[in-house]
Formats: structure tokens, sequence, C-alpha cells
């Protein structure tokens, strides 16, 4: 039993939701509407066999969870007697850069493999069986293609100017990125998780957007380093998928809209095409 009861008089599958956006959508709903401070977001998961007896349940319990019961245990949580909290994991795109059948995409040389791509391969849900079986088949072919390339491309480019520090300064002020990154987590996990509303989209819209101006300025300003550099792409990153959650009018698959929470007659595909491509 996963103890959503209270859903059976909308969903009459109760416990048998699943595995895609149904039993995510319960759960973050609940959170949502029940949880009203930040010290625990998230539901309490009971596992146990409906009318059985507790040794049977117990028993149960630790025979086809025995590692989840073990980690829990560390924790003080006794699967068989006490629910675990859960929450959904954060997967805010399904899909990405879109590639051809040998993973090249529109950028020469440049080959993309596994969950960050749009290959149509894994359909509307992005699952860990069909990412991993992706990601192998797309690699193969990008290493087949990228072999039969290498006698064709141009010579490395070894007259490249060193890099100029001369007017920046070391940065004085590191936790304003560490303080940036977290923000940008807390209100990606917050407005465009699994469950999203226009609303929402448009705050995280003008979030980033003030993130990105922030970045911006930094890196103009002081001497780069590995941490800056990521949070400036994944603020770039965080970008892209608001706008495509923008694009969609409909609820299918992984991500469900309340604005729009039907499927739309005809399916189409979001694709955002950059306004000034590489090369022209």
């Amino acid at each position: 039993s996963l103890g959503f009861r209270g859903w059976q008089g909308e969903d009459t599958r109760s416990c048998l939701l699943p595995r895609r956006y149904d039993l995510a959508h319960v759960i973050i709903f609940e959170v949502d509407h029940t949880v009203v401070s930040d010290v625990a977001k998230s539901l309490r998961l009971l596992i146990s066999r409906d009318r059985a007896p507790a040794n049977a349940a117990a028993r149960y319990g630790r025979a086809h969870f025995p590692t989840i019961a073990a980690r829990c245990k560390e924790y003080g949580i006794d699967i068989t007697r006490q629910p675990i909290p859960v929450v959904p994991a954060a997967h805010y795109t399904c899909g990405g850069i879109t590639t051809d059948m040998q993973a090249r995409t529109d950028l020469p040389g440049l080959y993309a493999a596994g969950e960050c791509t749009f290959t149509g391969l894994h359909g509307a849900n992005r699952l860990a069986s069909n990412s991993l079986l992706e990601c192998v088949v797309f690699a193969a072919a990008a290493a087949q293609d990228i072999l039969t390339q290498l006698p064709h491309a141009p010579a490395a480019a070894t007259d490249l100017p060193p890099w100029d520090e001369s007017r920046v300064s070391d940065a004085d002020e590191l936790v304003v990125v560490s303080h940036n990154w977290d923000e940008l987590r807390h209100f990606m996990w917050d407005y465009v998780g699994i469950v999203r509303t226009n609303k929402r989209l448009e705050r995280a819209q003008h979030r980033v957007k003030l993130l990105r101006e922030e970045i911006r300025e930094y890196y103009s300003n002081f001497r780069i380093n590995s941490d800056l550099i990521e949070l400036r792409n994944l603020a770039q990153v965080a970008e892209l998928i608001i706008r495509s959650a923008q694009e969609r009018r409909e609820s299918r698959g992984l991500h469900y809209s309340r604005d729009y929470p039907q499927l739309a007659p005809e399916v189409r595909d979001t694709v955002l095409t950059p306004e000034h491509p590489v090369g022209t």
C-alpha cells in the first residue's frame, strides 16, 4: 500500500498508480497543500500489505526492500512500523538538444547523447531504463561517425591569444555565487517542477532574468572560476527550460500543467531555435 487512500475518490487505481507523473503528481499536490513550512517538504510512504498480520508485513518489507530498509535504519526509521519520508526527484526537462541518428547536433563537431538530448526514443517520459539504452546506442553511433570525420577535420587552432585578466580583480564576494546557486535551485524546484502553472513559470522567468544579469555583471568584473562558469551555464539552461515549458499548452507524460490539464489534439514538438545561430 502506498498510503494515498485519500485519492481513491479521484483515481480508482489508488495504490496501483503507474510510475510516471500520476504518482509524482499526487505527492507534489499533497506537499503543496499540506506542508506549511520548509522543515520537511515530503510525504510519508508506508510499506505494508493490506489485511496482513503485523509480523508478515514486517517480513514482507524487509524481504522486498532490503536496501531501503538498511538505509532507513541508519536514520532511525523502521520501515516495517514507520512511514518513510518521500519526495519526487527533480526532473525539470524531458528531452533537450536535438540530434540526428548519428548523435550530431546542428553545431558542427558537437555530439550529444543520453539525457541531455531530444531524440524521440524515450517518448513523453524520461525513465532510467530507456535513458541508459539511448545513451549506449547514440554514444556508439557518435563514436563511429567521429572516426569517419577525423581524417577530414580541420587542424586545431594554435594562434589563440592568451586569456586577458588585466581588467578584473579577485572575487571578494564568493558568497554571491553560492547564494545565486541556491536561489536557482529553489525556484526551479518550486516553479518549474513536475506540476506547473502559467503564473509559476512567469515568476521563474522573471527571477532567472535577474539572476543572469547578476551573473553577467559578476563575470565581467571578477576573475572567473569553475563555480561561476557552472552557475552561468545552469542559469542559461534554466532559462531554456522555462521558455520551453511556456510553449507547452498541454499535459503529456512527465510534466503536468494545471492551466492545460488535457492532451493537445495534435502532438507537436517544442523546439527552441536561437535568434542568432552560431556562424551567422
